[in-house]
């Protein structure tokens, strides 16, 4: 039998949002890169944002989802549990309903516990007291405004992400680069949100992929391609647009690792324009598009038009279900501090020579040494004790739509294979939601490979397949 009817993937949801400008100060620590000589920021290239959503039912219950998408790299556990807390003050929610999560910036600033010495980390402590206190002030702003909605999605393609796993046959390593011989997920998810009147309040895009255009030779504070994306949104559809960053442990921009800022924001209109595409697809909100007879004309024409939602479609729109909830993954040996240490201390003592010496190449390399164990060092002193991670993450069924958060940075098969099991409802899938030190979750035959994502990840093979499953059954008994 033909199809009659195709539907338009919707929620029905209360929903707020307030945006705050969370841009640190010129001279932070901003050093996020080993091979980068610089410690301050010297500027500003796009101004960083803060988006605090809050999500609701319909049906008159007090439920409320919290969730903060910060223009960030990201932020140890601790300082991210500060700001959970305080928008859950805020809201007047329990922490388990809210979320932040991070844009995933590699030159917002580097604002972790152990930078707080070093040039520019006198800054870190009272931006964070700031931010804290400008992200509970847009959620109790937020709070205040709560309307009905109707969010509509649409996917699209953008080409800017590339596998980063290159195989280097000259040297016979992995180098983390764009790799033109594996294929990359190119799924954008783009959704207007509109009130009752229909007018649009926000759109949402979802893409995953590195904010790594700029790198070690940059010195500004920047959101990377996401600014420019935002700009090209915006400007065309008079609305705010918030940026979920997606699964993008093994993906990168094609033409990243560079100092300007031009190739950065021509990244973020590749990306903007694309969100825009899917957009335009869309018709009406609240409707689904639906066959409407045959009219005789030089051929027999088959005609389609977009009508209401039925009530059994109404009724599936607005289920708001889920929670938050933790896996237990098996951690790897993690290696000894005192031995870090000595190799950091031997590193810097390296790195000093070679600067003496006006080695600038070796300077740069020791230096990208010593990074590597001052972060395993920060690593392996948030690692709670026992052989086992509890990494967060969380699932929510908004209408037929399912919105998914998980710690540290995984692969994009998780992604990929959520949207292959759960093909009839859009999946929107943000990483970096708590777990920041657990790092990368890779595939179990991508281990022992000598990439670049294993040095720092904790977790040992069969993490991100055990998180599959696990967020794979959570969905599997919402929908």
């Amino acid at each position: 039998m033909s199809a009659r009817q195709v539907t338009t993937p919707t929620s029905r949801v209360q929903f707020a949002l307030a945006r705050v400008d969370i841009t640190p100060p010129v001279g932070i620590y901003h050093r996020m890169w080993g091979a980068a000589r610089h410690d301050r920021a010297t500027g500003v290239h796009r101004p960083l944002v803060g988006d605090v959503l809050i999500l609701g039912a319909l049906d008159g219950s007090d439920r409320l989802i919290v969730r903060a998408h910060l223009d960030l790299c990201t932020l140890a556990e601790e300082q991210t549990a500060s700001l959970v807390a305080g928008l859950a003050e805020a809201a007047d929610v329990s922490a388990d309903d809210v979320i932040v999560a991070y844009s995933h910036t590699h030159s917002g600033g580097w604002l972790v516990p152990d930078r707080i010495s070093l040039p520019g980390g006198e800054l870190i402590v009272p931006y964070l007291t700031k931010l804290r206190a400008s992200l509970a002030a847009a959620c109790r702003e937020a709070r205040e405004r709560l309307q009905p909605v109707t969010i509509s999605y649409a996917t699209g393609r953008c080409g800017l992400a590339g596998n980063r796993d290159y195989w280097d046959d000259a040297r016979g390593i992995f180098a983390c680069g764009f790799n033109p011989d594996a294929t990359a997920d190119d799924t954008v998810i783009a959704a207007r949100i509109a009130d009752a009147s229909g007018r649009p309040v926000a759109t949402l895009v979802n893409y995953a992929c590195h904010p790594t255009t700029l790198a070690w030779e940059n010195t500004l504070i920047s959101p990377d391609f996401v600014g420019a994306m935002r700009e090209v949104v915006e400007r065309e559809s008079g609305s705010p647009c918030i940026y979920l960053q997606g699964a993008c442990g093994d993906l990168g921009p094609r033409h990243g690792f560079v100092g300007d800022v031009a190739v950065a924001d021509k990244n973020g209109r590749q990306l903007g324009f694309a969100a825009l595409s899917a957009l335009a697809s869309l018709g009406p909100p609240a409707s689904d598009f639906c066959y409407a007879g045959p009219v005789v004309s030089g051929a027999t024409l088959g005609t389609w038009r977009y009508e209401p939602l039925s009530d059994e479609r109404e009724c599936d729109v607005t289920r708001f279900a889920g929670g938050s909830f933790r896996v237990d993954l098996p951690l790897k040996p993690r290696p000894s501090e005192a031995v870090l240490r000595t190799e950091l201390a031997d590193w810097e003592a390296r790195q000093g020579e070679a600067d003496r010496s006006g080695d600038v190449i070796a300077a740069r390399d020791f230096g990208a040494r010593a990074e590597r164990a001052r972060r395993w060092l920060g690593r392996i002193a948030a690692l709670p004790a026992g052989l086992v991670y509890p990494l967060p993450y969380s699932v929510y069924r908004l209408g037929d739509a399912v919105w998914v958060t998980s710690g540290g940075e995984p692969y994009n098969l998780l992604q990929r294979e959520l949207r292959r099991r759960f093909d009839r409802n859009p999946v929107l899938f943000s990483p970096l939601a708590g777990g920041h030190s657990v790092a990368y979750l890779l595939p179990a035959d991508r281990y022992g490979k000598g990439l670049y994502q294993e040095e720092p990840s904790i977790l040992a093979p069969g993490c991100l397949e055990t998180l599959i499953d696990e967020i794979g059954g959570r969905i599997e008994a919402l929908v």
